[in-house]
């Protein structure tokens, strides 16, 4: 096989090394027993990725010490927040922990989902996969945080444009009788059915997958899928999809290097065949020039000074190292960190008495959406690599707790290995939730979530999968590799811990803090009905920055 044009610029920082060390290297984190030192290890390592990525080590500017409007977070529900305040005519400050990711059609900017390497996991040295198997690789700045709590393991976004860069791409509005089960009176459904998610739908263009892609060679596990859960007797609903379709018949038709067709998408498609946030709402917010993201600023604390709210920021290099640290402050305070990182900062403003007025609910309500990965094997899928996006889904309300089951994909190499049929699994449970707690000794916050938490929603996983296994001779599990369902204390669906109508008012401003809003899924409490969360936080969020704007806070 010959050498990539990654494998070149690697082998140019060493040459005694070949490209089975390489992959290595990158893929496993080996470089330090390449080298003779750490040192050395740290130095080679920043130069690889200095090479494959250079446009996340650009110099970041200070953020203004005082803006009006200040964002923390530039996922689904930070993105539309800057977006609107900024069409409104005010400055809009956006601070993201994350980096900057540039997009190309045949560059390999992203790692894969099978090998990863430094650029897939977010300041960590290993994680367990979705297989179960743990891989180890680079400290470094990667898209997607793992975090691990007693008992749950959560996935969420870490980079310019948050959950959006590194999540599936499926976009589902939850029924009726399931978001009023959620919200009551609280959040008109009407409402949302009417305005907010439709207008989600326009700007991320939402639609379900055609019929030419799903004809082709690397959706046959797509077609698998629907024939399976038809012949156990269900019918199937098309999938919206963030997935740009024209960019994936590029890589049908060999005009970009591919990405989506051979089963990449949990640390980003280097092609932009995601239309991620970075390519709508972010770039429009910029192009206003009232709207300014400022990657690599972490932020550590919030307060309330009397006057203004303020935020302790650390600016990050992408190895990981403080550049700078310093206060910035604003009148108007949006938390949109996502529902670990949100409710991790009102828990610990709470307790080191920096907002004083938080009530008992901050911190409570936090659920995984009853989320699972199901797997089954040895069935009649040829051996053919998987694409990423998901054409189809199944509903069950007759399982215990009503279930949702997703055509989804298993990641694979271009190297047509696998037999395995996956599905993403989402129960609507409505009674197991955790909370956050704040650790004085360790100055962390806490996700304490119970041992069997997830319990019900694995067992309708489990009741489901087998019913199909059984109308087609399939197995549960890939038998000693990987477990039928996996989900007991994994989410990639966090929701919850400032709760809309709880924590919140019903517009999302934080009770007892004027000009202190969350605008994330925070705001859900634990589950979006049986569907991906995606789609509700952002219609949420288009609500609720509307409300604000035109009543003035």
């Amino acid at each position: 096989m010959a050498n990539t044009p990654e494998d070149d610029k690697l082998a140019s920082l060493n040459p005694s090394l070949n490209r089975r060390q390489l992959l290595l290297g990158a893929g496993a984190g080996t470089a330090s027993l390449l080298l003779p030192s750490p040192a050395s290890a740290s130095i080679l390592m920043e130069a690889k990725y200095k090479l494959l990525v250079p446009e996340i080590f650009k110099p970041v500017s200070r953020p203004p010490g005082y803006t009006p409007n200040l964002v923390i977070g530039s996922g689904f529900g930070g993105a539309i927040s800057a977006l609107r305040l900024a069409q409104a005519g005010q400055q809009v400050t956006v601070l993201e922990r994350g980096h900057r990711w540039p997009k190309d059609p045949w560059r390999n900017i992203f790692s894969n989902d099978t090998l990863p390497d430094g650029r897939a996991f977010w300041h960590r040295k290993d994680a367990k996969m979705l297989t179960g198997i743990r891989t180890y690789f680079d400290y470094f700045g990667g898209v997607l945080d793992s975090s691990d709590y007693p008992n749950m393991n959560v996935w969420r976004g870490a980079c310019v444009g948050g959950g959006s860069v590194v999540f599936t791409g499926v976009m589902i509005q939850p029924q009726k009788q399931y978001f009023e089960a959620l919200f009551g009176d609280r959040v008109s459904y009407e409402e949302m059915d009417r305005s907010y998610y439709p207008r989600v739908r326009q700007m991320l263009n939402l639609n379900a997958m055609p019929a030419d892609i799903y004809r082709s060679k690397p959706f046959h596990h797509s077609r698998v899928w629907d024939e399976h859960v038809r012949k156990a007797g269900y019918l199937t609903t098309p999938n919206d999809s963030i997935f740009n379709w024209e960019v994936i018949r590029q890589e049908l038709r060999g005009q970009s290097r591919p990405s989506a067709t051979i089963g990449l998408s949990n640390h980003g498609n280097s092609n932009g065949a995601k239309f991620d946030l970075n390519q709508n709402y972010l770039a429009q917010a910029q192009a206003t020039g009232r709207a300014a993201i400022y990657p690599g600023h972490e932020v550590l604390s919030i307060a309330w000074d009397g006057s203004r709210y303020e935020v302790d920021v650390i600016k990050r290099h992408p190895s990981g190292r403080q550049l700078e640290r310093y206060r910035l402050s604003c009148d108007r305070l949006f938390l949109a960190a996502g529902s670990i990182g949100s409710s991790e900062l009102l828990v610990k403003a709470r307790a080191q008495g920096t907002l004083r007025n938080l009530n008992e609910h901050v911190g409570q309500g936090w659920g995984s959406n009853g989320s699972t990965i199901v797997v089954r094997s040895l069935s009649t899928l040829s051996l053919a690599t998987q694409a990423t996006p998901s054409a189809s889904r199944i509903h069950d309300p007759s399982r215990g707790l009503p279930f949702t089951l997703e055509n989804w994909y298993v990641p694979g190499l271009p190297t047509d290995l696998t037999t395995v049929i996956g599905s993403l699994g989402i129960a609507f449970d409505q009674s197991n939730r955790g909370h956050f707690s704040y650790n004085p000794a360790t100055d962390r916050v806490v996700l304490n979530w119970p041992r069997q938490g997830n319990a019900d929603s694995v067992a309708a996983a489990k009741a489901v999968n087998r019913k199909i296994a059984d109308a087609t001779n399939s197995i549960p599990g890939f038998p000693g590799i990987i477990d039928d369902v996996t989900g007991l204390n994994w989410t990639a669906h966090p929701l919850g811990g400032a709760v809309l109508g709880k924590a919140t008012d019903n517009w999302g401003r934080v009770i007892g803090h004027p000009g202190l809003y969350v605008m994330d899924g925070a705001l859900i409490p634990g589950s979006t009905g049986a569907v991906n969360p995606s789609l509700t936080i952002s219609a949420l969020a288009e609500r609720n920055i509307e409300h604000i704007i035109k009543n003035g806070g």
